[in-house]
């Protein structure tokens, strides 16, 4: 799995003109499920995104996490992140899981997500989305497992 995640003052998801997911202070999280990912690659995702510490203490200092500062997580399913662009200008996207399988585990990425932050809200799978959001900092940081 690749994640994008993106520390927000606030963000929303729209299909068409509904808004089909929005939080307050908290993570965008763009996930891409690759083709050798499985439950466990998901559950120490969410681990990690539990525990990083990018949010700022009363001193200015990144030393707070999601749950320190009560923070909500926007999921957006992202296969574009497996874009191989080496070589030509159209790209390829060989090493992103199959719909079935990306589907799967976005879905379970969600749900196994839900019970450990404040608000866990989503976008809809393989849908076109317009995604808004305020990236607080700006923080953005990349995972990969």
């Amino acid at each position: 799995m690749k994640i994008v995640l993106q520390r927000v003052s606030h963000a929303s998801v729209k299909v068409g003109e509904q808004t089909v997911g929005q939080i307050e202070k908290g993570y965008v999280a763009l996930v891409g499920v690759g083709a050798g990912d499985s439950h466990a690659t998901a559950d120490s995702l969410i681990e990690k995104i539990k525990k990083l510490r990018l949010f700022p203490d009363e001193n200015g200092k990144t030393n707070l996490s999601i749950g320190d500062v009560q923070g909500q997580l926007l999921i957006i399913s992202q296969f574009t992140l497996y874009a191989d662009c080496r070589k030509g200008t159209r790209p390829g996207f060989t090493d992103a899981a199959p719909p079935t399988l990306a589907q799967e585990l976005y879905e379970y990425f969600v749900k196994a997500a839900a019970p450990h932050f404040t608000k866990v809200a989503c976008g809809v799978f393989g849908a076109n989305m317009q995604v808004e959001l305020c990236n607080d900092g700006p923080f953005t940081v990349v995972l990969e497992q």
